[in-house]
């Protein structure tokens, strides 16, 4: 919204010539300009138009500049309205900031002191607007529905698990720490006709070697020394519904013999007895690392891969979706925030510096244990969360890191828009983009 282009200003004042000239001015500053003559008109103009900054004349005939402040304060507490002064109302004016008046201007102005109060209303406009968007988004989540996300590569996945959620296959879910694979898991089993049987998960990389198996095959009672009674293994008590094996890359060799049987005949013999227990199971197994690599794929079988990679599932880091970063902080920021009992705070500029330039290794599960302390008020750990600027280096190497921030800045202020960055950086287009090649900017990262 800070995008002049983008950037719509009505001026009220019953004075013609001067209304004319200042919107004269407010044009060849490159603002969408709008006049009215009068508080009756500026308000049909306000509901008609919307626009980004209302600046308006104190003294006007019948409703005056104050009485049309409180009125468009009322309709949105949060529109900017900057007041124009003669020399005896500059204490009404201060009176008017205390009640959220955004700025005042004393007659004679200059053009400048207008154009830049009128810059800066507009761009805080545009943070009130962008915070409120993705508010709505947020509380617009169906909890039930938890993988969120408005690029096009979520939202194919989301096609795709509506596509074979009710089909018999097994899924082979790919995807680093934290990016959401037992969220996948579970959708796959909740938009499936096994939704109403159970839907059980075992980390194949938290369990002990010598208590796994008997955990994901059961045992009778005598089957070893302690089995003083028979014990459902999690395939067993999985029939019916969906077994969902994390870290499966960690399954040590020995129960991958056995869990690829399982897969082959549907059936499963626990310890102490050869009976064979028929399974109407559906398999999703999770992975760390791509099971397709021979050198990523280590010690896990290759046959039991091929039985597993029916249809595999790749969910992308935060870091290769990045737009959706600030709907999924939101949607956290207002859970934790009805989880701790607080208001959802206001996202300052700290935060969404955070949000744009930090690479969150730990992925969703890092951003939303980054929201919990946003919601808490811990603004040292939410400050600790940023990248720290190296200070030291070289003076070659001081000027990159500067320019590097002072290009994402004018990128954030402008919402990724090529043009306005371009004119407020001053350089032209083919520079620009080799400066973000140089320093590995993302510009969509930074689209509103």
């Amino acid at each position: 919204m800070s995008d002049a282009m983008e950037t719509r200003v009505l001026f009220v004042d019953d004075e013609a010539h001067l209304r004319a000239a200042t919107l004269q001015t407010l044009a060849l500053a490159g603002l969408v300009a709008m006049g009215a003559a009068s508080a009756a008109e500026a308000l049909e103009r306000v509901a008609e138009s919307e626009p980004t900054v209302v600046v308006t004349d104190i003294r006007m005939p019948g409703t005056d500049g104050m009485a049309l402040f409180r009125r468009l304060h009322a309709l949105d507490p949060d529109l900017p309205v900057i007041l124009v002064t003669g020399h005896g109302d500059v204490e009404l004016a201060v009176g008017a900031l205390k009640e959220g008046a955004y700025d005042f201007i004393a007659k004679p102005f200059a053009a400048d002191r207008l154009v830049e109060s009128v810059r800066r209303a507009a761009e805080k406009r545009g943070l009130v607007l962008e915070n409120r968007r993705l508010r709505e988004a947020a509380a617009a989540v169906d909890e039930d529905l938890p993988l969120i996300g408005e690029t096009p590569v979520i939202q194919r996945l989301r096609r795709t698990l509506r596509q074979i959620a009710d089909t018999q296959v097994d899924v082979l879910v790919e995807g680093e720490t934290g990016s959401g694979k037992e969220v996948v898991a579970s959708l796959l089993h909740a938009w499936s006709r096994r939704g109403s049987h159970p839907f059980v998960a075992l980390n194949c990389g938290a369990l002990p070697e010598s208590v796994i198996e008997s955990e994901l095959f059961g045992y009778e009672a005598g089957a070893f020394t302690g089995a003083a009674k028979r014990r459902v293994g999690r395939i067993e008590h999985a029939s019916g519904g969906t077994l969902f094996l994390d870290e499966i890359e960690s399954m040590p060799p020995a129960l991958q013999v056995r869990l690829l049987r399982v897969l082959e005949t549907r059936s499963v013999e626990p310890l102490g007895t050869n009976e064979r227990r028929e399974l109407d199971l559906r398999v999703v197994a999770a992975a760390k690392v791509d099971l397709g690599d021979p050198a990523q794929r280590g010690a896990f079988r290759e046959d039991l891969y091929y039985r597993l990679n029916v249809v595999t599932l790749r969910i992308p880091p935060l870091r290769e979706r990045r737009a959706d970063i600030p709907l999924l902080f939101h949607h956290f920021l207002a859970r934790a925030a009805r989880r701790f009992a607080r208001p959802v705070p206001e996202v300052g500029a700290s935060v969404r510096r955070t949000l744009a330039e930090h690479d969150w290794p730990g992925n969703v599960r890092e951003l939303s244990h980054y929201a919990e302390r946003v919601a808490l008020g811990l603004d040292e750990e939410a400050e600790s969360a940023e990248p720290a600027l190296d200070v030291g280096g070289s003076l070659a190497e001081r000027v990159e890191r500067f320019e590097g921030e002072a290009i994402r800045e004018t990128l954030r202020r402008h919402r990724g828009e090529v043009r306005a960055s371009l004119e407020a950086l001053g350089l032209p287009r083919k520079t620009f983009y080799d400066k973000l090649q140089r320093h590995g900017i993302d510009r969509r990262s930074f689209e509103a």
